[in-house]
């Protein structure tokens, strides 16, 4: 035995603990993991015990022991044939607010970035490597929402932002809602010929929604709602473009836009500009989505961002509640007030 050996302190034991408490070492066990069958008084001395000789629960430990495993797997959905650092911005905000919702509950976070058939894995709870499962990430790969949806359906034990589905367990933005408060901004701004881009009809149900709140708030304010405005493009930014290009061409009159997206909003503020149409002076501008880029376009945009800290919160919760206490959930939404509207 080296003489570093014999200096350094023995570790305290819970064997320690029951011989200072007077009480069995599974006594420990059960009082300090919170069991009913121990009484008061009992837990009490033995928890005093442990704070008297420093004694350190191993929580994950005594996780695994009751079937828990102190963590969160979080599937984020890309694109097949795109790497993760051409996710959309959106989804690493929502990640982040739900690996900070599992820490504030003790869990640690397992992440994981799945866009092809052969990378799907979706069975953390069956293998115990994971008490519940969140899974985000885009709407355009049905592949991965199908198989997810599948998972759902036999393991339970998930909870999903971005599914193209409403027979899954999901939270979402209020999105109508949202899409009422940037009507009426841009309403309050002076224009009365507003326009909606973005395609209702895609995979991206939140679309959908948004601008059924669109509607709603145009037909409250005496004002006609328009057709949604589709344009093609490789991305979100190019069908921005392509969108004000449409719009000028045709020459319909506008004098307010809601974009179904932050990404398209930005495009969009590029080729206004490049067109010598002023935002907010011709034109005002309004997303969805609270992107923090937004904060740099020029001008800046304002947007509709949803509490990203409360998203985080009911996803985690959503994934680890039973099966009977799930509700669909939705989260609130407020408008980031910045440039482009006057």
């Amino acid at each position: 035995m080296s003489s570093s050996d014999k200096t350094r302190p023995r570790a305290v034991t819970s064997i320690d603990v029951a011989e200072r408490a007077g009480v069995s070492q599974s006594t420990v066990s059960r009082a300090l993991s919170g069991s009913e069958t121990i009484t008061e008084a009992t837990r009490r001395r033995v928890e005093r015990a442990a704070e008297e000789l420093g004694y350190q629960v191993n929580a994950r430990a005594a996780g695994l022991r009751r079937g828990e495993t102190g963590t969160i797997a979080i599937v984020v959905i890309g694109r097949e044939g795109e790497g993760p650092a051409a996710g959309n911005p959106f989804y690493y905000s929502l990640l982040g607010s739900t690996c900070a919702a599992a820490a504030e509950r003790g869990y640690e976070a397992l992440v994981s970035f799945q866009a092809k058939p052969d990378e799907f894995f979706g069975h953390y709870v069956a293998r115990r490597q994971a008490d519940g499962v969140v899974v985000i990430g885009t709407a355009t790969n049905r592949a991965a929402w199908d198989y997810f949806t599948a998972c759902a359906k036999t393991a339970g034990g998930m909870a999903f932002w971005g599914s193209p589905f409403d027979d899954s367990v999901w939270v979402r933005s209020d999105n109508r809602a949202g899409g009422r408060l940037a009507v009426d901004r841009l309403v309050r701004g002076g224009a009365k010929e507003i326009v909606f881009v973005g395609d209702p009809a895609s995979s991206q149900r939140q679309f959908r929604e948004r601008y059924e709140g669109y509607r709603e708030a145009m037909e409250a304010a005496g004002l006609t709602p328009g057709e949604a405005v589709v344009s093609g493009g490789a991305d979100r930014v190019s069908q921005g473009r392509n969108a004000i290009g449409q719009l000028v061409e045709s020459g319909a009159p506008f004098d307010g836009l809601f974009f179904a997206c932050d990404a398209m909003a930005l495009g969009a503020l590029e080729e206004l500009a490049a067109r010598d149409l002023s935002v907010p002076g011709d034109v005002g501008v309004i997303g969805f989505d609270g992107l923090g880029s937004g904060e740099f376009s020029a001008p800046p945009l304002t947007t509709v961002e949803p509490d990203f800290a409360r998203a985080g919160q009911l996803l985690v919760e959503t994934a680890l509640a039973a099966g009977d206490e799930r509700p669909e959930r939705r989260v609130a939404v407020h408008l980031v007030e910045r440039a482009s509207v006057r």
